[in-house]
């Protein structure tokens, strides 16, 4: 970002002169006579040399900065209970179809976790006691540990960059900012301050350290192949956070950087995300996990989303399986966006649980055929919406 901030300037004025020496316009302001002595065709193709190179080099080296994300999957890690190993195997069921002609799948990745699993918690309501600041850097160090998580989803995404033809886009990465929890005085501290979370002044302190961290670690990790794009709010309501959302948010967009969040359905502040400084949010239907909840609650979250501006997120996990018996609840989703025109409309976030989606493609054929319904939606989601670029 920095090597372009110097960069742009200079491009910006090889344009200026490249377009004014094609009209013939330059002169000389002193003199009032051309300033270029060389030949205006041999001039115009240095310039355009050396501001094809120079824009190259910046967008080659850029990893943090704004970017759309059409098919955003959810990825649980860095608890002690999770039993997934995100390494490079895992994640290529994610990245692209089998096959002998593959096509791209999710261009988004969240990496995101709700508690610890030995009893510290990441957002209000998971557990009773809030993680403190060690437990906060040990989930970057999870992710970015080489064969695993982000690291690994890098090197699966170059193999495949290798096998699909075509241009490429960087897959985008979303990273989760814990919640400060409210009332928690043993976090940890800043700058030699000890932080306490019933000022709201010193949560959003905390949140801003964090993001400059990872902005730093991950712009350190040498990803060629993925672009951090935006942070997520854990919380899924706005009761404990409002009063200071906003000011994480404005410190986000001073980094060029997205905010994300997924409310779950009419939580508090759903319909107000834009106030609460989010740019981009997506409406939890919550009915896979409950099968007291018809339907129509789907078709219900559709409209309630497109009255508020939001996208949608999909839901299902390992229940979805042949075994467990839950795969029409995943169908139900499938059929309403369908129905409702939201695959055709929407940018989408995936919750799948653990790894629901790798196992429906590796499981009966049942699973498989509910895999291979999603999966080519997916595809062709993203072949219309990165062939509009």
């Amino acid at each position: 970002i920095k090597s372009f901030s110097v960069i742009s300037p200079v491009f910006r004025g090889y344009s200026r002169d490249f377009c004014n020496i094609c009209k013939g316009t330059v002169v000389s302001p002193q003199t009032n006579t051309n300033p270029y002595p060389m030949k205006r065709s041999l001039l115009i193709s240095v310039l355009a040399a050396t501001a094809v190179t120079l824009l190259c080099t910046s967008c080659g080296g850029s990893k943090v900065g704004r970017a759309p994300v059409r098919d955003l999957v959810l990825i649980y890690d860095g608890g002690e209970h999770r039993t997934v190993k995100w390494n490079a195997e895992q994640f290529a069921d994610y990245v692209a179809t089998d096959g002998e002609t593959p096509e791209w799948l999710f261009d988004g990745f969240l990496f995101l976790e709700i508690h610890s699993g030995t009893g510290l918690s990441y957002a209000s309501g998971y557990t009773p006691t809030p993680a403190r600041k060690q437990d906060w850097i040990t989930l970057i160090d999870k992710y970015l540990t080489p064969g695993h998580d982000i690291a690994a989803l890098n090197e699966c995404v170059g193999t495949m960059r290798e096998r699909i033809p075509g241009p490429f886009h960087r897959r985008k990465i979303v990273l989760s900012l814990p919640e400060p929890i409210p009332g928690q005085t043993d976090w940890g501290e800043i700058d030699g301050r000890n932080l306490d979370f019933n000022d709201d002044a010193d949560r959003t302190a905390a949140c801003k350290w964090y993001i400059d961290l990872l902005i730093e670690r991950f712009t350190a990790a040498g990803l060629d192949n993925l672009q951090l794009c935006g942070f997520y709010w854990l919380a899924e309501e706005a009761t404990n956070t409002r009063t200071f959302v906003a000011q994480v948010s404005d410190y986000i967009h001073e980094k060029g950087l997205d905010f994300y969040w997924i409310p779950y359905f009419k939580s508090d502040g759903y319909d107000q995300w834009r106030e609460l400084g989010f740019d981009k949010a997506y409406l939890q239907p919550n009915h896979f996990f409950n099968d007291a909840i018809p339907d129509s609650r789907i078709d219900e979250t559709c409209r309630l989303a497109t009255q508020a501006g939001m996208s949608l997120e999909m839901e299902f996990d390992e229940n979805a399986l042949q075994q467990n018996g839950r795969g029409s609840r995943m169908k139900a989703y499938i059929d309403s966006y369908e129905r409702n025109g939201i695959f055709d409309n929407n940018d989408l976030a995936y919750y799948q649980g653990n790894n629901a989606f790798s196992l429906l493609r590796h499981g009966t054929a049942e699973d498989r055929a509910l895999y291979e319904r999603l999966a080519s939606i997916i595809a062709r989601r993203q072949k219309e919406f990165y062939g509009k670029r």
